[in-house]
Order: C-alpha cells, then structure tokens, then sequence
C-alpha cells in the first residue's frame, strides 16, 4: 500500500510561499522607488507569504523526499492554487481591487499568463500593483518551463512525453540531476531573452517602467499590460510593435530549441517538425489576414488607440501578424478590435484560438505539436483502411509515436473539447449571451485573455457575475496545467492507496 507523502507536497507549497513573497517585496521596492504609500501594503503582504511558508516548510522538514505520480500531480495542482490565493494580498492589502472575487481572478489570470482582466481603469493604479501584476505572468511563465521540462513528461500528460524526447535532459521515467541542469539553462534564457526586449522596448520610446512590464508579460505570453488601451496605446510607434511580435514568436516557440540555438545547433531547429508547422502557420495565417485587412477591412476604425502613421500597407502587415501571434501564442496583447476585420477573419481567430503554441513554450492552448499529431493520425487512418494487415505508425521528428503518445494525444484533445463546451454551457447558464460564453470559455481554457461578445478586444471581464468569474478561473487552471493534472483528482481512484 502507497500513501500520498504529505510532508513533502506541505514542504514544496511553503517553499513557493517563500518564492512568492520574494517576489512581493521587489514590487513593494518598485512603489517605494515612486513613492507610494501602497509599498507597504505589498510589503505586509510578502511578509505574511514568507511567515506562512517558513512555518509550512519548519513543520515538514523531515520529510521523505520521494516524490511519486500521485505528489506530482498534488504538488502542480496545489501549487498553483497555493500561489494564487497568496497572490491576491497585494491586491487586497493595498486596496487596489476590493473585491476578492476580482483580486483572485486577476491572479489566476497572470499566474496561468491568461491576460485577462477585471480592471477597468489600469493606468489609475499604483505601479507597484501593476509590477506585481506582471510578475505574476513572468513567475507562471518559468513554472511552466519547469512543469514542461521536468514533470509533466514523468506523468504522463497529454502527449507531453514527446517534448521530453526533445529536451536535453529529462529522464522519461525517474527524476534525474539534469533536470536541475536544464531548468536553470533555460531559466537562463528566459531573464535573458526579458533582459534585452526590456533594453530594445526602452531604446524604441517606452519607459523603463512600460518597458520592464511589458517584456515581462511577452515572454511570459500573458497580455497585461499597464495601458488601458493595451498596445494599441503604441500605435503611433510601430518600432515598439515590431520587437513585441519578434518576442512573442520567440514565446510561442519551444523554449529547447533557444537553447540549441545558444549552443549554435541551428541545424536542430530547422529540422524540427513543430517548429516548422508553427513556422508556417504564422506565416500562412498572416498573409490572409493581411491581405484581407488591407482590401476590406476598415482598420482605422478598428484600431483602439492612435490612428496608422504608417502607410496601409505596412499597417494592415503589422496588425496582422501581431494578431496572429498574439492569438497562437495565447499572449492576447491587443493593438485592434480583430473582431471588426470582416466576418471571415473573426471565424479565422476563433480557430486560431484551439491551437496554441508549441510544447515548451510559455503559451497555453492545445499545442501546434499535439496537431501535428491528430492530422498525421487522421491521415494514417485511412491508409490503415486500405491496408488492415499493415502497421503503419505515426512519425513525428523522423520517428514512429508510440501508440500510447499517439491514443494520450486523442485523449487530450477530446478532453479539451468537452471542457471547452462544459465550460461555455455554464457561462450560458449565469445569463451571458452565446458570443460571451463560448469566447469566455474557450479564452479561459486556452489562456488567451481577449473573447468575443461581451469579452472582445475592446472590453474585460469585469461584467461576469462573481460566479463566472471563479468558473473562469478554474478553467483558467485546467487550461495552463494541462487538463488532466488537475481534472485526474476528482477521480475516485486517484485517492486510493495502492
């Protein structure tokens, strides 16, 4: 008989606890820089973080440290829970959103880097909030590394053991000390790759400020921003735009091949069968929208902010591919309504909406590579049709899926799809109208940030009743952990000690 080893899943949740309230007192650091009373609000909020985590961790210290399949899938569910309910003090605290129904949402939204937002006024807030807003999406975005890296492969998750034959370290079936190796490499990357678009957004017009925040959302693929308008505030500034869409194609690319490309393995990545398809979406999905754009859509009503100071042509290219990206990505920056981009674009960004990054990356959604997966399948079903005696196995990266990837893919894919309609049938059901539930369901559930309906570009989801609103959350969570982690605990069996 197994049981759950409790000490160390309470331990690992006090020891993000301390991350976190790490992570508080730099944005208690940013409001004392702008002198802001609300500093020490944040301050406190930190200091009861690291209390509430020095306590958990002292109490468990002498735990067992193995970790099996079941403290795995504790430990990620938990975890995120645990970081988001600590995540609302600073809000709370610094009377920023007094609602906590709002403070838990807006938390969930920037630690699963959703992006999207109750907030009606943002450029009111108090700048230390507004970095804690960020980090939220910055500290979700190297979790998810990890999760990708190191422990989601080792469960099982959803065709995610194909990333894991990818990586340059993980072990498929034991924790092993390059795990520890890889992560930090890849950590590495993420400050740096935050680093220099920080630099380049400062060098394009942004201050600091702006341009910290924003390279912070961008590699996480979250979408706050500290404008109201969001980046359409910059389209009077098209440099800005430019280096954001380099760094949220970056984002959405799996985050193993920056690191060959470090080590000046190119050859790697140009061989890569998702890198390619993502490639190649990006492209073909920009050309249509641009090319719509420029010859039926009306984008200067269409823009948020600032009218096109450029010519038509290199605006309609712009506001494209940054859509584009920002879709696929699940990054949801917004720099126009894309909802207003004729009838035929709006049904291309709802399908843009299920496909996602790649594995790897910081974006959520179902993921190009699982895709690839289900076309390629689809095809081999029917040469299977023609030929029943043959074996004929799916191959992705030059090599045969095993079936079990290839049955966890379909899995996952119907899976995602019934979450997806559950979760629109409930948001009907509080009384929003059919745009607004499917867009809010499907911008949860693949951690998008901007809808359709009610929840389009150009609004929030401060008008969902409190009820939505958790609901939103929670799908918020399934999304990012990738389905099964979280729903696998509402299983009976899961609880059973064998």
């Amino acid at each position: 008989m197994t049981r759950l080893n409790y000490k160390i899943i309470i331990y690992i949740m006090g020891l993000l606890l301390l991350f976190n309230g790490g992570f508080m007192f730099l944005s208690a650091a940013v409001s004392a820089i702008y002198k802001e009373p609300e500093g020490i609000d944040i301050l406190m909020a930190g200091v009861v973080a690291i209390i509430l985590g020095a306590i958990s961790m002292y109490l468990t210290r002498k735990h067992q440290r193995v970790l099996h399949k079941k403290e795995g899938y504790l430990i990620v569910s938990l975890g995120w829970l645990i970081m988001a309910f600590a995540g609302t003090m600073p809000y709370v605290f610094s009377g920023a959103l007094d609602n906590y129904t709002d403070a838990f949402f807006e938390t969930m939204s920037g630690f699963t880097t959703t992006g999207a937002s109750i907030m009606n006024d943002i450029e009111i807030m108090p700048k230390g909030v507004l970095f804690w807003r960020s980090l939220t999406h910055w500290i979700g975005g190297m979790g998810i590394i990890v999760l990708a890296v190191a422990i989601l492969p080792l469960l099982g998750i959803g065709g995610m053991q194909l990333f894991a034959a990818e990586a340059p370290g993980p072990s498929a079936d034991k924790l092993h000390p390059r795990i520890t190796d890889t992560a930090k490499r890849l950590w590495l990357i993420y400050v740096g790759f935050t680093g220099i678009e920080t630099i380049l957004l400062r060098i394009a017009g942004m201050n600091w400020f702006d341009a910290i925040n924003h390279a912070l959302s961008t590699l996480s693929t979250g979408g706050f921003s500290t404008k109201n308008a969001s980046m359409a505030y910059w389209n009077d500034n098209p440099a800005v735009q430019w280096i954001i869409i380099v760094f949220m194609f970056i984002a959405g690319t799996n985050f193993v091949l920056s690191y060959f490309a470090f080590k000046g393995r190119f050859s790697r990545i140009l061989k890569d069968t998702e890198f390619k398809w993502y490639a190649g979406f990006v492209l073909l999905f920009t050309l249509i929208s641009a090319v719509l754009i420029y010859y039926q859509a009306d984008l200067t009503a269409s823009t948020i902010s600032h009218p096109l100071v450029a010519g038509r042509a290199e605006g309609s290219l712009r506001h494209a591919v940054f859509q584009v990206l920002a879709v696929m990505t699940t990054t949801g920056f917004v720099t126009a309504d894309y909802t207003l981009w004729t009838p035929f674009l709006t049904i291309m960004f709802f399908g843009l909406f299920f496909l996602g990054g790649s594995a790897g990356s910081t974006s959520g959604g179902v993921k190009v590579v699982r895709h690839i997966i289900l076309i390629r399948n689809g095809i081999m079903e029917f040469k299977r049709t023609l030929h029943p005696s043959a074996i004929i196995p799916v191959r992705y990266n030059g090599r045969a899926v095993p079936s079990n990837n290839v049955f966890s893919v379909l899995g996952f894919f119907i899976l995602y799809m019934l979450s997806f309609i559950i979760g629109a049938v409930v948001l009907a059901a509080l009384g929003l109208d059919f745009d607004t539930a499917i867009g809010g369901a499907l911008s949860s559930l693949g951690n998008v940030g901007p809808a359709f309906g009610d929840l389009s570009p150009v609004d929030n989801f401060a008008g969902l009743p409190d009820l939505g609103k958790w609901w939103c959350s929670f799908l918020m969570l399934i999304g990012r952990l990738e389905l099964f982690t979280v729903l696998i605990l509402f299983t009976p069996f899961f609880w059973r000690n064998r």
